[in-house]
């Protein structure tokens, strides 16, 4: 296979081969701004018969980092498709001519789709750090509001009802008055809860390239074969309480990002906006919604750290969806196991500070 590099000029049809946000070309250029190398490639199909539409095999977009103190970098492929012969042994290629120590796959590949990757597990190995969470809940969009809000458990739909009677507004808002406001809910999130996010800077990229235009104000149809980006705030007595950052791609959508106010908690916005962003993704016709993640475990424990987000989100009736998981394809054996080791005792340092 002859695999070649994807420009503008092929980001429709590279879209079209291509099953999630991070994978899509708008990301990659997202990606571009913040400093990162990103790699964009796959195999253009060519003298196709009259008539037919043709697509790319084999699509892959990889990220290239710096590997802190250390003369080698570190690819990542988030998302991709389940890596076939020849892209494995592309992608091996790759990684030797960028300097690479390993590369990272997170294939977007439900554990129920596969019976056999045999093949690429013997290439591969477990990852020692997976970024991405095992498991996610999927909600299905073709069922009605009614069987929606039926297959909510009990306390959700009196949540939701219950912001709707104490007068919480929520509606799409990609004004950048809002996005300001997000920016401020999302630093106190973190503050709050003590998790990482990304910073300011990468939130304003992010935005000003995937800021989509909201059909509603434009009078266009959603081009869904774009990666948009849609802001979801919630307000209550001219205040935003909370605020979702959307993505819209293909016949899906995402909720990547949230962040909320500590104040008015007890009018519970958060139920409120998560319905409606499930009827916004309806009204595009849309038919799945991807909540972005998990715990890592199938039944967490109250002690568990995504406890909470876990439970909030499986409240809403979704299915909670188990993939792959996370591999490494290996460079350089050396480098990588000196990297191992330096992950495990970076932990063993985090863990004993806090």
């Amino acid at each position: 296979m002859n695999f070649e590099d994807i420009g503008y000029e092929l980001s429709l049809i590279y879209n079209l081969s291509v099953n999630h946000p991070l994978q899509s070309f708008e990301w990659g250029e997202f990606r571009k701004k913040t400093g990162v190398k990103v790699i964009r490639r796959g195999v253009i199909e060519k003298n196709l018969p009259a008539g037919r539409q043709g697509k790319i095999l084999n699509p892959y977009q990889i990220t290239i980092h710096q590997t802190p103190g250390f003369p080698y970098f570190i690819g990542y492929f988030p998302k991709g498709e389940l890596p076939s012969e020849e892209l494995l042994n592309e992608l091996k290629e790759i990684g030797n001519k960028q300097r690479l120590s390993f590369i990272q796959l997170e294939p977007n590949v439900p554990k129920f789709q596969i019976s056999n990757f045999k093949f690429q597990i013997d290439r591969l190995r477990r990852s020692f750090h997976p970024l991405f969470t095992r498991y996610t809940f999927i909600l299905d969009l073709t069922k009605t509001e009614e069987e929606l809000l039926k297959n909510m458990h009990q306390k959700t739909r009196y949540n939701i009802r219950l912001s709707e009677k104490k007068g919480v507004k929520v509606e799409i808002d990609n004004s950048d008055k809002a996005f300001g406001e997000y920016l401020k809910l999302t630093k106190e999130t973190t503050e709050r809860q003590k998790f990482y996010a990304h910073g300011e800077n990468y939130h304003r990229l992010m935005w000003s390239t995937l800021k989509g235009q909201w059909p509603e104000a434009s009078g266009q149809k959603l081009d869904t074969n774009k990666l948009q980006a849609h802001l979801l705030t919630a307000r209550y007595k001219n205040k935003i309480l909370v605020t979702y950052i959307l993505f819209t791609f293909k016949v899906t959508l995402y909720y990547p990002y949230g962040a909320s106010s500590d104040e008015h908690r007890e009018v519970m916005p958060s139920h409120l906006t998560m319905w409606k962003a499930i009827k916004f993704g309806k009204n595009l016709g849309l038919k799945k919604f991807d909540m972005w993640g998990a715990a890592n475990v199938p039944d967490p424990k109250p002690n568990n750290e995504y406890f909470g987000f876990h439970r909030f989100k499986e409240g809403f009736g979704a299915t909670l969806t188990e993939f792959i998981g996370s591999y490494d394809l290996v460079i350089n054996s050396l480098n990588y196991r000196l990297l191992t080791v330096a992950d495990k005792l970076r932990w063993a340092y985090l863990r004993m500070k806090k």
